[in-house]
């Protein structure tokens, strides 16, 4: 059997710090009573501190745990050093039919699967997925009345009174979207709720995503008259998914793609893995979306500042952005890349794409020449030109970037919008360097 994981990657499915350090000590092969292997799984008895060994088992095509330990965390830290143990001594586990108590957990496994199986491959009820759909989209039309009228209440009083509202009066609402089906809305409504109330000039930024907001709900309550490739946009900031089975069904756009970075955020208990990718040979952008709940793994790694060649199919848009790996074939080469020069055409690009969509997020861009410099106690990028720019979250990255530009103009890979923008990479003496 092989189960290519780093230790690494083991320790990212523990639940907490407490977890890891447990795990690390259970990694330990005089732990274990008894331990085994084969090409379904991996079990083993460690004596705790009661006469009977816990009994730790391990799912190893879908990395699933199960340990009858009294512990309520998911995966406990038996299952953790089992793995992490098995990941530096797969010699010292006997390889062997599995015992009844492991056999029998995985029947139940495969039992479950195949009921899904066999679900999914369930004739459609067209009329049935229609009505459901029908009442899910009166759902969202009864969300966005209350939501409309939320906002009007805003502008009627006055934004001079949000910093005193809470977290909570906007959580308040991103439930109702919940409620309503319209999930895209209740991320946009807590995306409010992180407006930086007591720095100066707030009230821009908030007025800037509750206008971009509205236009967002009246573009889709009035989705009859938009054209199909911005009605996927209204719809996927809505909330709407498009099946990712049909999209694969797709051709793509293979090529070496670099991965410019990752972005990792986690709210109750699901992690969000945002990977930014540039295509060497399309000059294409791209984002791929990971979501996993605590105690599992990606499919996919993508490791920020290598290559992949892989077939990649883009949700439909206006702007093409947002996309899923089809297919990948082998690890990418290095190869040339395709920059904009100065800030005037990454304005020129932004104006553009807001044209297209006043609604979207923010987006990649690879600049050319870029070099830190302070002004107002605020840190800016300054182009070739002399014309800058503010660097969004300017303290997170910025010693890591004075290191290792010396305060000289780099190429740089930067995620923003508007007029804020984060390095998240530079290109230094030929090689990419992650920030």
């Amino acid at each position: 059997m092989s189960l290519d994981l780093t230790e690494e990657q083991i320790l990212k499915l523990a639940p907490d710090a407490g977890s890891i350090k447990s795990g690390k000590e259970l990694s330990n092969p005089a732990k274990w009573v008894s331990k085994g292997a084969n090409r379904r799984a991996l079990w083993g008895e460690c004596q705790g501190s009661g006469s009977k060994p816990y009994q730790t088992q391990i799912d190893t095509a879908n990395i699933a745990f199960k340990c009858s330990c009294p512990s309520r965390k998911f995966p406990c830290k038996h299952g953790l050093g089992l793995l992490l143990l098995y990941s530096k001594q797969p010699s010292s586990f006997t390889t062997t039919e599995e015992p009844e108590w492991v056999s029998s957990w995985l029947a139940k496994r495969e039992e479950k699967q195949d009921k899904q199986t066999e679900k999914k491959d369930k004739p459609v009820d067209e009329a049935a997925q229609a009505k459901r759909l029908q009442a899910r989209e009166q759902k969202v039309a009864d969300g966005i009345s209350d939501l409309r009228l939320w906002i009007s209440d805003i502008i009627r009083n006055g934004i001079i009174s949000m910093p005193e509202k809470g977290s909570a009066w906007f959580e308040q609402m991103a439930k109702r979207m919940v409620d309503a089906q319209a999930p895209g809305l209740a991320t946009w409504l807590r995306n409010l709720s992180d407006t930086p109330f007591y720095a100066e000039g707030w009230q821009s930024g908030f007025m800037d995503q509750l206008l971009q907001l509205y236009l967002l709900i009246e573009g889709y309550t009035n989705s009859e008259t938009q054209d199909s490739a911005l009605l996927q946009d209204l719809r996927s900031g809505i909330g709407f998914a498009q099946k990712q089975e049909e999209l694969k069904d797709q051709p793509g756009i293979t090529d070496d793609w670099l991965v410019l970075a990752k972005q990792v955020t986690e709210r109750d208990n699901i992690t969000t893995e945002r990977c930014w990718l540039y295509g060497t040979n399309t000059n294409q952008y791209a984002l791929v979306l990971q979501f996993t709940a605590r105690g599992q793994l990606n499919q996919l790694i993508l490791t920020p500042g290598l290559f992949i060649n892989a077939e990649l199919v883009f949700f439909p848009s206006v702007l093409p952005l947002r996309a899923l790996i089809k297919q990948q074939y082998k690890a990418g080469t290095y190869k040339s890349y395709t920059g904009l020069n100065n800030w005037e055409e990454v304005t020129a690009a932004e104006t553009a794409a807001f044209a297209s969509i006043p609604f979207r997020s923010e987006r990649p861009y690879i600049v050319r020449q870029l070099s830190p410099v302070q002004y107002k106690e605020q840190w800016w990028l300054q182009d070739s030109n002399g014309a800058v720019m503010q660097m969004k979250e300017s303290q997170r990255y910025i010693w890591k970037l004075l290191s290792v530009s010396g305060g000289e103009p780099l190429d740089a890979a930067l995620i923003g919008k508007e007029d804020r923008y984060e390095v998240v990479g530079v290109w230094s003496n030929g090689e990419y360097i992650i920030l």
